[in-house]
């Protein structure tokens, strides 16, 4: 966990206008920011960094966020690392997978603040940040 007294949130997104929008709803909320665009690079910054939350997109390149949150959450060191998947794809058999692979949360886009936002805080107050 990050010893900050601010929580330290990842975001991996393809998508720089979805980026754009979580890190300035997370800034203005206190939160520090870290961000990637692709998803090798994210996964790399989840590893190396000191991560508190992360939030992913579940439809990116290469490696897609079913798979990063599997093998998130399939490792001691990272698996407590609560991962909210933030999608487009909201079917029932989606969100039956994000729970398969160990998401801690699925909100769906058009992301709405408010319930971004509770999800974030209830997600880090269990995990003690």
């Amino acid at each position: 966990m990050n010893s900050s007294a601010q929580p330290r949130i990842l975001i991996i997104d393809d998508d720089q206008g979805v980026i754009k929008l979580t890190t300035s709803i997370l800034l203005s909320n206190g939160y520090e920011v870290l961000s990637s665009s692709e998803a090798p690079a994210g996964l790399e910054m989840a590893m190396k960094e000191k991560i508190d939350l992360i939030v992913l997109d579940v439809m990116i390149p290469i490696i897609n966020g079913f798979n990063i949150c599997r093998l998130l959450k399939s490792q001691e060191k990272y698996k407590m690392i609560p991962i909210v998947l933030l999608t487009s794809r909201s079917e029932d058999e989606d969100r039956k997978i994000g729970k398969e692979v160990g998401a801690d949360a699925y909100i769906a886009k058009p992301l709405n603040r408010e319930n971004f936002l509770t999800a974030i805080k209830d997600l880090l107050s269990k995990s003690g940040k």
